[in-house]
């Protein structure tokens, strides 16, 4: 019989806890356990206390522990993970919601600056580029300060933008205000965030990204009309204040962020070493190539939808709706290909080349459209397969990788990809102004898609069709001795 040492616990058998753990450590329990009560010599309960397992090894509150205290073996695929999640919805909705929706503010903009729409477009084209090309800030500062703060700035960043936008007496202040001023504050809010989640899940990693970005398709949805309502009632200056209003609440979504040490961070080496590796690796290089290409038209619809039916004849409010209808199209197609990302076996990287395909086709054929059924139903394929592409995009990314390089891989995958971002909306509005239409924006929109789709059938193992394949996370996993032995206390001594 093994008995407790403490004089409070003396005399009293130890439970079937004490004994569990014993065999998971495989410490001695002599601290713990003590003599039977024959033997006088009692330790008094302060040796107890000092010579005891780590209060994290037997105590119940300790799960109460931040996670940054600890380092997991793998990631959770739950837990404080769907809190993530639901920061990342809102998140997404609060940040490229407004971009998609922005197009409803161009007209405005064009009509109350008298400049052309190409002049127009670099206000989106600016802060799509500043956010992606600041994301590698982003994400070094939440390695070295965790992401929960760098996230809060950067909503304060992002409404301080719109508010001083609606001021804005030039193009140029919307460039400073709503490009580089807003678009500073996404880049600190939405890398972290994607970074944060995608490190805790791993097989249902698609899953969670694409309930986290349904956010989008929903405010899409909403701010579309919300917004148009807006500018019939409040004019383009109140209705930047209001949406200034919604952008500060990412304060509140970066409050939810909480850090997390994976065992593989410590075989990844720091930001240096992460950055050489990543430049090194081909297939990194060659999806951040896919990625560029495929950034330069996918927003074109989102800028220049809305005036494209203008010039069809349609009124304001039912074209701003076709935006809506795109949206929810959108929200279906993100969760289902979060959930087929992670039910098909194979490279994530197929569904991605499938679904930018079938967007690419769909911009192309925008133009051929007429009818307002038509253009309807190229609306939802549209907001379905550009939707789907969005959760496995990210996703595909940490098989590339690592989960431990996910703050500095995908830091360097928006940088690079917001050339794209930069020069899509302001290519589209030139060739409108040189051809007098958007038949040519929607196209050459369409096969910058295409031309990604064909990167991405290099990446490796693409054409493989037998098992699932293994993730370069879960090979560091496996490579790390996961089984971490307590640290030895003074007087611990085996039985």
């Amino acid at each position: 019989m093994i008995w407790f040492r403490s004089g409070l616990f003396s005399r009293r058998p130890a439970g079937p806890r004490l004994r569990a753990l014993a065999a998971v450590t495989g410490v001695g329990l002599s601290p713990l356990l003590g003599r039977p009560p024959w033997r006088k010599a009692q330790a008094p309960f302060s040796t107890f206390l000092s010579t005891s397992l780590p209060f994290s090894a037997w105590h119940p509150a300790a799960s109460l522990v931040p996670p940054q205290m600890a380092r997991r073996a793998e990631p959770p695929d739950g837990g404080w993970g769907w809190m993530v999640v639901l920061s990342a919805f809102f998140q997404s909705a609060l940040v490229f919601g407004v971009l998609r929706s922005f197009g409803v503010f161009f007209v405005e903009f064009v009509a109350a600056f008298e400049e052309q729409a190409a002049r127009v477009s670099w206000i989106a084209s600016i802060g799509i580029a500043v956010q992606q090309f600041g994301s590698p800030i982003g994400s070094a500062l939440s390695t070295k300060f965790g992401p929960r703060p760098v996230v809060m700035i950067g909503g304060v960043l992002a409404a301080l933008g719109m508010l001083l936008a609606s001021f804005a007496t030039s193009l140029t202040h919307l460039y400073l205000s709503i490009g580089l001023l807003s678009g500073s504050g996404w880049a600190l809010t939405f890398t972290p965030t994607l970074a944060c989640l995608s490190r805790y899940f791993s097989r249902r990693r698609s899953l969670a990204m694409g309930l986290a970005l349904t956010g989008v398709g929903l405010s899409s949805f909403a701010f579309a009309p919300l917004f148009q309502w807006l500018l019939s009632h409040y004019a383009w200056r109140g209705a930047l204040m209001l949406v200034s209003a919604l952008s500060f609440h990412l304060v509140a979504c970066g409050a939810l962020l909480r850090p997390l040490s994976l065992a593989e961070d410590t075989a990844v080496g720091g930001p240096v070493s992460q950055l050489t590796s990543l430049i090194h690796n081909g297939p990194f290089l060659r999806y951040t190539i896919a990625l560029t290409l495929i950034n330069t038209g996918y927003f074109i619809p989102y800028v220049h939808l809305v005036a494209h039916l203008l010039d069809l004849g349609w009124d304001p409010l039912p074209a701003a709706f076709l935006l809506s209808v795109a949206a929810i199209a959108d929200l279906v197609g993100r969760v289902a290909s979060g959930w087929l990302g992670d039910a098909v076996p194979g490279p994530v990287a197929r569904l991605l080349m499938l679904w930018t395909t079938l967007t690419g086709v769909s911009l192309a054929l925008f133009p051929v459209a007429q009818a307002p059924t038509t253009l309807v139903v190229l609306a939802v394929a549209y907001g379905f397969t550009s939707g789907a592409l969005t959760p496995v995009a990210f996703s595909v990314l940490p098989e590339l990788v690592g989960t431990g390089r996910m703050y500095c891989g995908l830091g360097l995958v928006q940088m690079v990809e917001s050339i794209g971002g930069l020069l899509g909306a302001p290519l589209s509005g030139y060739l409108r102004d040189v051809t007098g239409s958007y038949t040519a924006s929607f196209v050459v929109a369409g096969v910058f898609l295409l031309a990604g789709s064909g990167v991405l059938i290099t990446l490796p193992r693409f054409f493989c069709f037998s098992a699932p394949t293994s993730r370069p996370q879960d090979l560091v996993i496996e490579a790390l001795d996961t089984k971490v032995p307590l640290p030895k206390q003074e007087g611990l001594e085996e039985n």
